[in-house]
């Protein structure tokens, strides 16, 4: 339904156990990638706390865009397709990056050099689009899972808690087990993959509940 989105909730263990797997699996994509973008950044900007701000203050800012972006949307369409739309978005751009990253840095380098700059342009390019689009998933995956007003703390806690220890778990996972194991580019596509799945899985949900 659209319209107003007063009246549209998700019932159903299995349908909210679907909104909240995805709030783990991408919660961990997005923080995954940031890990990622240091060993994308690094060759050209090197590995230095001005790399890290730029990394982290466009996470932010994506973050911050995504929030807003979602719940705008969200009270005028509230379908598991606005979900599937942006996962499906950030997959396509996650799937792009390991064969322009580089022709991409090293424009960017030799125009704009190494400073601050560069760093933020560079940032910006890599991660400010997917990301902003994932950070969409929260506040929608609130207002699909709201039955009342009565329990909105509740169901914001818990898709802001399982987000964030997907969080966690993809900073970890990507640093100490996947980087070493399997390489950036590889681990991006495995991403992209992951992102693509919960498109899907949100895209059946919505058909389902037509």
């Amino acid at each position: 339904m659209a319209g107003s989105g007063t009246e549209y909730s998700l019932s159903g263990g299995a349908a909210q156990a679907t909104v909240l797997g995805n709030a783990f699996f991408v919660g961990s994509v997005l923080m995954g990638f940031e890990m990622l973008g240091s060993r994308y950044l690094f060759p050209y900007f090197g590995g230095g706390i001005g790399t890290w701000a730029g990394l982290i203050s466009t996470v932010l800012a994506a973050l911050t865009i995504g929030y807003f972006i979602g719940g705008a949307i969200v009270d005028r369409h509230p379908s598991p397709r606005v979900i599937a739309v942006s996962s499906a978005v950030a997959a396509a751009y996650l799937a792009l990056v390991p064969v322009s990253a580089d022709p991409v840095m090293e424009i960017i380098l030799n125009r704009i050099g190494d400073g601050p700059a560069g760093i933020l342009i560079a940032s910006s390019i890599l991660l400010l689009l997917p990301l902003s689009v994932l950070g969409t998933f929260s506040p929608v995956a609130v207002r699909l899972l709201l039955r009342s007003t009565a329990e909105t703390g509740r169901i914001a806690g818990l898709v802001y808690g399982i987000s964030t220890i997907g969080n966690i778990f993809g900073t970890l996972f990507t640093t100490f087990w996947l980087i070493p194991t399997l390489g950036s580019r590889n681990i991006t596509y495995i991403y992209a993959g992951v992102l693509a799945l919960s498109a899907l899985s949100m895209f059946i949900l919505g058909r389902a509940r037509r």
